[in-house]
């Protein structure tokens, strides 16, 4: 051997390297100046011999190679090649050769700034760095891999591109951050990776990439090299969304579209692989939304996951969006095409708790790191899941941009935020002896709601328009209060207290709901708390709760009344509007994401009627700003009839921006029609009937009221004003008037 390759040679890290356990590879390994001279090593177990070549291929040096494992230096007396401007050949026993650049001669793309933020937990846009990134350093193709794993013994990059052989690119360790990065030229888009890692305790770990942006389809799930260059056509969408502040967004119509894209629409039933893709289901999706007159489509589990039946809430992933439909371009053009079409684009997030799958975050380098490690604060019992250390500086940046990511990098509007309750407190679903209080011995969980309070506040200041949802069950105050004013600064809550009461109240005979008058009417005692959503989930028809029409009472014809009187009281009630698919055409069997909906159903005209009455209900609401404008306002909304609980009907009326188009329902919850009867209003004024739930149409009977029925200066229901009209069992009747402040003059009799 070359004595001076020899005194060169650290001879620990040549142990460490052939022993699997080096973590600075770049300080043994490519090219590195030795006093006057330079010195090149490479590491290619299996091989016979390796060669280092000029770029322009006119000289290929043979290299010494140093003991059996595959170790070659090479000294040469001048400074010959410059950074990483040469290639390296090497041939194996069996006769191949592979050409290739030498991925320890390139310099890291993780400063210390980048790392200095990561610890602070304030580099937002660090999935630009971490990951898989395609790229060209130095007019190389490659791909930049880094994974943070601070307690790993050695990280090295595996797949399909060097036999899954950990051996052969280890990383390197970015100083006091925990940070593993390596360039490897000549790995491009579609390439199937992981990160095998050694633990401090000698265990080889297989672990996915945590801001890998594209999986592999399920049950397989390693990650794949993905390119997220993508160019958009929503500009406009986009611009206009900046101009959009809190109080500018709540006063906007939303009627959403709840949606699971794998049981929307199957392309083949009864297959684990028969969805259609993000494109197709863009078009079938993008028309049917926009027939139907929704504002948005909420999508449930986009983020990666392994198991169907977890509907998506048990991420594996957080920053790619499921392979089962599709690339991450697909689904950027679904996102794309909602926009064109004037659909905004909510994704569900699950940052309350992630599964235990071994491929995922759990106990990621060996130890406990993205979950706390004392499991009374670090996992659910009753979800068998992990929780994330809200504490960790770097954690914090992980959740934090991955709100971002969805927003900046898929154009996402808003991100519903699932289970924040259980992030809230402590003791969420836990005994004693399983939770350990905060600081000042509550419940409440303070680095959480420090979490979410920096989420929103960062997401306002970052993408304008943009906002987050909380899916919160308690009466925590302040969640929709801006973050600056000690609220949680989300923007919309769903209303949970309205959809339990309000689907109890469904549920029961008529002749009992006069008896629970108060579940009807108690969350106009509180709905302007709080910037609310009401909502009929997913999670109401499922798990034996049986579909929205099997809820109601009475035999098939009256279940259908009651299902439309249901749904039009939802529509007038203050609140944006969230509905779950198959429930806009009376879905008859529980929703399952093993199969397509039963759209076959709508070959009856009585589940045809209830689609109709539905999109009948979505265009009122966006056509009236009365159903809207105010809901967040006193004056948007006041009961004229709520205490006759014995009729069992209400009424009540919204008010919009202005005195004109100003609506009146009048809703009937027992299946007893009421000639004559006699309402309370605001004004004297002619009162038009633009909706009735009895219409023929949508399956009713057809007792409308089809004449405007004038205001009487008779006291009615404390007001000074009333109408007389005919009211049809179990239905709602919609009316529109002018608001007029003064009595018209009467003219004289003869």
């Amino acid at each position: 051997m070359d004595g001076r390759l020899h005194n060169w040679v650290n001879w620990i890290l040549y142990d460490e390297l052939i022993d699997g356990k080096i973590n600075a590879p770049k300080h043994l390994l490519g090219n590195h100046d030795y006093g006057d001279g330079q010195v090149i090593t490479c590491y290619k177990p299996h091989s016979s011999s390796v060669s280092v070549k000029t770029l322009t291929g006119k000289t290929c040096i043979p290299m010494e190679k140093i003991g059996e494992e595959g170790f070659y230096g090479i000294y040469f007396s001048t400074k010959r090649f410059k950074g990483n401007k040469y290639r390296f050949v090497t041939e194996y026993y069996d006769g191949t050769t592979v050409e290739t650049a030498d991925c320890y001669a390139f310099d890291g793309q993780i400063t210390d700034y980048d790392a200095y933020l990561f610890a602070e937990g304030k580099n937002y846009d660090i999935y630009n760095k971490m990951g898989a990134h395609p790229m060209t350093i130095d007019g190389v193709k490659g791909t930049y891999f880094s994974v943070w794993a601070p307690d790993a013994r050695r990280v090295s990059v595996v797949g399909d591109f060097n036999m899954w052989d950990g051996a052969l690119n280890p990383m390197q360790i970015h100083p006091a951050s925990g940070i593993y990065e390596l360039f490897i030229p000549d790995v491009f888009p579609g390439a199937v990776y992981k990160f095998q890692i050694l633990t401090r305790y000698g265990e080889i770990l297989y672990k996915a990439d945590p801001y890998g942006n594209q999986d592999q389809v399920r049950p397989d799930n390693a990650n794949i090299v993905a390119d997220l260059s993508y160019t958009w056509k929503d500009n406009a969408w986009i611009e206009n969304r900046k101009k959009q502040d809190r109080v500018a967004r709540i006063k906007q119509p939303m009627s959403i579209y709840e949606c699971h894209l794998g049981s929307w629409k199957k392309k083949i039933e009864d297959s684990d692989f028969g969805f259609y893709n993000y494109r197709e289901l863009a078009e079938m999706l993008g028309d049917y939304v926009t027939e139907m007159g929704y504002t948005h489509i909420e999508l449930m589990g986009i983020a990666e996951y392994p198991f169907d039946g977890s509907w998506g809430y048990q991420v594996t992933n957080y920053f790619a969006p499921t392979s089962r439909y599709g690339t991450p371009q697909d689904f950027m053009y679904f996102v794309d095409e909602m926009h064109r079409r004037g659909i905004g684009v909510i994704l569900d997030w699950v940052p309350a708790h992630f599964p235990r799958d071994a491929h995922g975050l759990g106990r990621f380098d060996g130890m406990p790191l993205y979950e706390n490690a004392d499991p009374r604060k670090g996992e659910h019992p009753d979800w068998g899941t992990y929780i994330f250390d809200y504490g960790r500086n770097e954690v914090i940046n992980f959740l934090t941009s991955n709100a971002l990511f969805w927003v900046e990098k898929y154009h996402i509007d808003g991100l519903r935020v699932d289970a924040v309750a259980s992030m809230l407190y402590l003791d969420y679903g836990k005994r004693d002896g399983e939770w350990v209080a905060n600081k000042d011995g509550g419940k409440e969980n303070l680095e959480a709601i420090a979490l979410l309070q920096n989420i929103n506040k960062v997401m306002e200041e970052r993408n304008p328009g943009a906002y987050l949802i909380a899916e919160e069950s308690t009466a925590w105050p302040g969640v929709t209060a801006p973050a600056d004013m000690k609220g949680l600064g989300f923007l919309f809550k769903w209303n949970m207290g309205w959809m339990n009461d309000f689907l109890e109240y469904m549920k029961l005979d008529p002749y009992f709901r006069k008896f629970n008058h108060n579940r009807l009417t108690f969350s106009l005692s509180y709905t302007y708390s709080e910037n609310y959503i009401l909502v009929i989930s997913h999670d109401e028809v499922v798990h034996l709760k049986c579909s929205m029409l099997n809820k109601m009472s009475g035999l098939e014809f009256d279940k259908f009344a009651n299902l439309r009187t249901a749904y039009g009281f939802m529509c007038g009630h203050p609140g944006k509007k969230l509905l779950f698919m198959g429930q806009e055409f009376a879905q008859l069997r529980e929703w399952s994401e093993a199969r397509s909906l039963d759209w076959y159903l709508l070959d009856d005209p009585k589940h045809k009627g209830i689609q109709d009455f539905v999109k009948e209900l979505n265009h009122m609401y966006t056509k009236y700003d009365a159903l809207y404008y105010n809901d967040n306002d006193v004056m948007g909304f006041e009961w004229m009839k709520v205490d006759d609980a014995e009729s069992g009907i209400v009424a009540f009326v919204r008010r919009g921006k202005t005195a004109k188009d100003q609506l009146l329902f009048v809703c009937n919850f027992v299946p007893v029609e009421r000639k004559g009867y006699r309402v309370g209003v605001p004004c004297i004024s002619g009162y038009k009937e633009i909706l009735s739930s009895d219409d023929v149409k949508f399956g009713g009977l057809g007792r409308n009221n089809p004449k405007t029925i004038r205001g009487e200066a008779i006291p009615c229901d404390r007001m000074d004003y009333s109408i007389q009209m005919d009211v049809p069992p179990l239905s709602v009747t919609v009316f529109k008037y002018d608001y007029k402040d003064s009595i018209p003059t009467q003219k004289k009799s003869k």
